[in-house]
């Protein structure tokens, strides 16, 4: 099945959209990429949701235009990749939309919210479009995310050791793949939702984040700064949880600013980038990793791959793409392929890394032009995933 999977993350810089052909092989998913295609959102629309996230207040009006907003910049992208990497083949559209908020009360989510109406995808395609991947997850006690924990799993498990698959997302996310035992996935805090929201505001808005980690490498680590940051209590819950801008946002940079004197935009930011080297590299010491996998717009910057290489000190670090699978499309195609297990009946989640009461399939179906004609169920566990290049 010709699949494009559809991904606007945290950081909300652009949608991507991502290719593959998806055949299962006996109990292996055999997923080949064709590429993806990107794009920012349009100024006026980013600035709507830049003005509707937390700790903003919005209005139904406003999150009604985001939805069709939203819906119909995913729905571009989804056409430009159905005739661009699927020469008009694709048959199956999988959307997370853009998450908007996720409620986190005391440690349980009771609720997400991701925006990007399906029936606009569905309409410029003519293709059924999966979407709504996490609620069925919270509804079933779950966290909701990290979602590629599942396709991280049975993309790694074959591999030595204990990998550690890492996201550098606007928040960080791992995926720990244990040789024995039951693999566990969590987001560790920000990756890129506090530089970016500290660059936005430095500049008044002339730029959204530390490109190549310019600002970075031009200052210097405020050590009372970096310690009063990372006393923030969520460090130090247990896994699974999950957090995101609702928490990490610029009130809370500024909230700990509160108690020093001004600190110089690079200092600002090079302590940032050095707590999300040190809150990722602090969460995947205890997984006993061998390796950390790294994937997400975070590879780009090299200050903080070179602040997160230090802090693992002898745990290698690589990017997915020496893996063959390109960092910046990895959640893209993962969500290619969650669309295709729905379609085929299968579940998409593992209840070790989410929380949840147990696996679910994910998501909810629009139909495209004609009826809605899905694959026979899967009646067999999948149990591997390779990335095979053409």
């Amino acid at each position: 099945m010709r699949v494009v999977g559809l991904m606007s993350g945290t950081s909300f810089d652009a949608v991507d959209a991502a290719a593959a052909d998806i055949l299962l092989d006996g109990d292996t998913l055999r997923v080949t990429p064709l590429g993806m295609v990107s794009a920012p959102y349009d100024g006026e629309l980013r600035a709507l949701l830049a003005g509707a996230l937390p700790p903003a207040r919005t209005s139904l009006a406003d999150v009604c235009r985001l939805d069709t907003g939203i819906g119909r910049a995913f729905a571009a992208m989804a056409v430009r990749a159905a005739h661009e990497l699927c020469g008009g083949r694709a048959e199956l559209i999988a959307s997370h939309g853009q998450t908007v908020h996720h409620q986190v009360e005391e440690g349980r989510v009771s609720g997400t919210l991701q925006l990007g109406e399906p029936a606009w995808i569905a309409e410029a395609t003519g293709l059924p479009v999966v979407s709504g991947f996490r609620t069925r997850d919270v509804a079933a006690g779950g966290q909701g995310a990290p979602l590629v924990s599942l396709v991280d799993v049975l993309w790694l498990r074959s591999r030595p050791g204990v990998p550690v698959a890492l996201n550098l997302g606007g928040i960080a996310n791992v995926t720990a793949v244990p040789s024995s035992g039951a693999p566990v996935a969590f987001d560790t805090g920000p990756a890129n939702a506090l530089i970016d929201a500290a660059v936005t505001e430095l500049s008044g808005g002339r730029r959204t984040y530390d490109a190549d980690g310019v600002l970075a490498s031009a200052g210097r680590v405020h050590g009372p700064l970096l310690e009063r940051l990372s006393a923030e209590p969520y460090y130090r819950l247990p896994p699974p949880k999950t957090t995101g801008k609702e928490l990490f946002h610029i009130g809370h940079v500024r909230a700990a600013l509160d108690a020093f004197a001004p600190l110089a935009a690079a200092d600002l930011v090079a302590t940032l980038t050095a707590l999300t080297a040190r809150t990722v590299a602090d969460a995947v010491r205890p997984l006993g990793a061998d390796e950390v996998i790294a994937s997400g717009g975070g590879t780009h910057n090299p200050v903080l791959m070179g602040m997160l290489r230090a802090e693992l000190g002898g745990t290698a670090l690589v990017t997915s793409d020496a893996l063959g699978l390109p960092a910046e499309a990895k959640e893209a195609y993962a969500f290619a392929v969650l669309g295709f297990l729905t379609a085929h009946g299968v579940t998409g989640t593992l209840p070790s890394c989410t929380g949840a009461r147990g696996a679910r399939i994910l998501g909810s179906l629009t139909p495209g032009r004609g009826p809605l004609r899905l694959p026979d169920p899967v009646h067999r566990e999948v149990n591997r995933l390779s990335f095979t290049m053409r």
